[in-house]
Order: C-alpha cells, then structure tokens, then sequence
C-alpha cells in the first residue's frame, strides 16, 4: 500500500487527509507542531479528529507527499523534505494557490495541481465547502496517483490540457480574491454592483493576459466565472479573504503578481490588475 504524507493542516491539506482516509489509506498529516485538527463538512456537525505529526519531527519517508501549505510558506519547509519526509522515487503534489513557485522543489517528480477543494480553517477546526477535485498534467505518475486514489472523496485529473486550466483557476482567482481581500468580506460582497463590476473587469484583464501567453478560452469566459461565484456561499472566503482577515502574508505574488508581471512582459494594458496589484502588495 502507498504512503501517504500532507504537509499543511489547513483547509486543503486537512481535506485531502479525510478524503484520503475515509478509503482506509495510510495518511500521515504535518505541521509545525504535534497537535490535532478537526474537520467537517460545511453544514453538518459531526468532526472528524487527526493527529498533526511535526514535519520537524518526522523519520519515516512517504511515497506520495501532498504540499497545502501558503505559497508564503512553502521556502520555510523545504528544507525538512529530503530524507526526512521523499526518497528518490516519491512523487510531490503542490496544492497551492498562484504559480511560479515549483522549480523551488528540486525533486524529479513533482506537479503543481490546480485545486478544486474549497475550505477554511478557524484555529484547530476546518470546515471544507465543496470539492475535491485535483487537476494535474498527464504522465505515468499523474495516472498512477489517480488509480490509486480513485476508491476515495479526492478526484484527480490528469489533463493533456493541463495549461488551460492551469489559467482558468489563476483567472478565477484573480477576481474573487483580490475583491474579498480588498473588502475585507466573504462572497457576499459581489452582491454590490460596483464590486461585481471590478470583479468582472479583472477576469477581462486576466483573459488578456492568457491569451497573450497562447491560452485561449470562449468568449463567454467572464461571465460563466461571475455565475460560479453566484453559487457561492455568502459567508464563503477564500484564501486570501482570511489571510487579511488574520493579518498573514498575502498570496499576492502568486496570484495577482504572476499575472501583472505577464502582463508586463507583454506591455498588455490591465490598469484594474495594476491599481489592484499595487494596495494588495502593501499588506
């Protein structure tokens, strides 16, 4: 049976760990410290407990380690991966937010996933809101990982198409986090014409911008993104939405940065994602 090991005991790693577990596979979930964290599925009240092992602390070598923790963390675990946790043929998923931080993993086998899993986690407690979904680039690892786990909650795609999504998810993010941040309020605050307004004039920016890298999608893009965030709950945040909500590192670089720098490098015009680019960068 394979190994599995979660680095982050937030939203999305705690996630992975119920889904994962609930198959009756071997999960082994880290963090800074020896502690436990409970999970349940928004709307219901049963809680689910697991031990957090400190990633300082571990010894035993994992076949398939999963990364959830903030893109503004992840320089601080690396060096806890070799030997500790990966041996030469483990096989690492980053489930983070944004892009641009893979090449920091010098490891042979490793993806950066596009997470479809929705969460938030409040002191020791995660409340997960809908999905489960991993997508990830098409080789024998992507389908060996998706065999293995398709008796669980986690559903793992594996894309020839992989940069398309990889583009959809960094365009989706660009307009629901930037506006949740920015006002310090969950989904609830699209339902201000004027929010929905920018929202809805980042996504246009966004696809600019992808297009300008040779991703092209419908042109019905922005507004098939502005009807998913209708399906939102109103008190559903997002990463970044709780991140300024507890004064933490923003994800900003990642997200809203990886895109204005593209933009840059192609001198495209995006003032929405440059002003808001520029106040987020401030936090």
């Amino acid at each position: 049976m394979k190994k599995f090991g979660i680095i982050g005991p937030g939203a999305v790693g705690t996630a992975i760990a119920y889904a994962l577990n609930q198959s009756g596979h071997n999960v082994a979930l880290f963090g800074r410290s020896n502690s436990t964290v409970l999970f349940q599925e928004y709307n219901h009240s049963v809680q689910h407990e697991f031990t957090v092992h400190a990633l300082q602390d571990a010894h035993e070598q994992v076949d398939i380690l999963f990364i959830a923790v903030k893109t503004t963390q992840l320089d601080s675990i690396i060096p806890y991966l070799n030997n500790n946790v990966i041996h030469s043929n483990s096989v690492i998923i980053l489930t983070q937010n944004g892009y641009g931080q893979l090449q920091k993993i010098n490891h042979p086998y490793k993806y950066h996933a596009v997470v479809y899993i929705s969460g938030q986690k409040d002191k020791n407690s995660v409340t997960h809101f809908r999905d489960w979904t991993l997508k990830l680039p098409l080789d024998n690892n992507t389908l060996d990982l998706q065999a293995v786990t398709q008796d669980s909650l986690l559903n793992i795609e594996c894309l020839e198409d992989y940069p398309e999504h990889v583009w959809y998810k960094l365009i989706v993010n660009l307009g629901i986090n930037t506006v949740t941040a920015l006002t310090r309020q969950p989904a609830v605050v699209l339902k201000s014409n004027e929010v929905k307004t920018l929202c809805y004039n980042l996504l246009v920016e966004g696809k600019r911008v992808a297009e300008a890298e040779n991703i092209h999608f419908d042109d019905d893009l922005e507004e098939s993104i502005m009807k998913i965030y209708e399906g939102y709950p109103d008190d559903m945040g997002t990463s970044m939405y709780y991140d300024m909500m507890n004064t933490r590192p923003l994800e900003t670089q990642y997200i809203q940065g990886y895109i204005y720098n593209l933009s840059q490098k192609h001198q495209l015009s995006t003032p929405y994602i440059e002003s808001t680019y520029a106040i987020l960068s401030t936090f």
